[in-house]
């Protein structure tokens, strides 16, 4: 068991383990750059089924990136309602779009591609409103660079597995993880936390007897002390 060989979960056991539980998974780009920026920033705040409404109905409603930077901020509030938040989201979309029209007279950010990873994060951050995690996601999902996003999930359970210390930010994160994990494994190790966080390492109720990093994890016995309080 891995428990006979080691006290600790590391990184080599999340890919060994978590992969028959979750995997396979195949990376193939889920959009352009350009296009998952704005389903990047339509995601922020909703649920995955609301951001793939919206994003769908957005370009349904104007048919390419360029019509949606020249529409009315109104008018892609609208095509985005659904969404949620529409009314931060809408200037922020047309924002960005112009912005990246105006530096490059085009929405091809595939030159991304042929950066080096950190040079690749730096272009984007520059835009308005991105930040390290939107980064990293368009990086990942449609460039396939092996940049490292940090949603809610992954940066709850590396927290309680000990990737990432109690002080570091969920902007630290990206890096520290990124620093751990090998860069052919990223997407993968990526996918197994998010499941993992969503299904057995809840918020609030993480199912220890379930898990089967439970082994090593280091948070697990302060979970069990509280569940047997709780029982009584």
């Amino acid at each position: 068991m891995p428990g006979e060989r080691k006290k600790r979960v590391v990184v080599a056991d999340v890919m060994l383990l978590l992969g028959p539980e979750y995997g396979p998974f195949e990376w193939e780009p889920r959009y352009d750059p350009a296009s998952e920026l704005v389903y990047t920033i339509l995601s922020q705040h909703t649920s995955d089924i609301n951001s793939e409404r919206a994003f769908k109905n957005l370009m349904a409603t104007f048919g390419s990136l360029e019509d949606i930077a020249i529409a009315s901020v109104g008018d892609i509030e609208d095509a985005i309602r659904m969404g949620g938040l529409a009314k931060v989201k809408a200037p922020r979309i047309k924002a960005v779009l112009n912005q990246l029209f105006e530096e490059l007279s085009s929405f091809d950010l595939m030159f991304l591609k042929d950066m080096p990873l950190d040079e690749a994060k730096a272009w984007l951050k520059r835009l308005d409103g991105i930040g390290p995690k939107t980064a990293a996601i368009i990086l990942c999902f449609s460039l396939g660079m092996p940049a490292m996003p940090v949603d809610t999930h992954i940066y709850r359970v590396s927290q309680r597995l000990g990737f990432v210390g109690k002080k570091i930010s969920a902007e630290k994160a990206h890096d520290v993880l990124e620093a751990k994990v090998e860069p052919e494994d990223v997407f993968d190790f990526h996918l197994y936390l998010i499941n993992h966080g969503r299904q057995v390492c809840k918020a609030l109720q993480p199912r220890c007897d379930q898990c089967v990093l439970a082994w090593g994890c280091p948070s697990r016995a302060a979970f069990e002390r509280k569940a047997k309080k709780t029982r009584k």
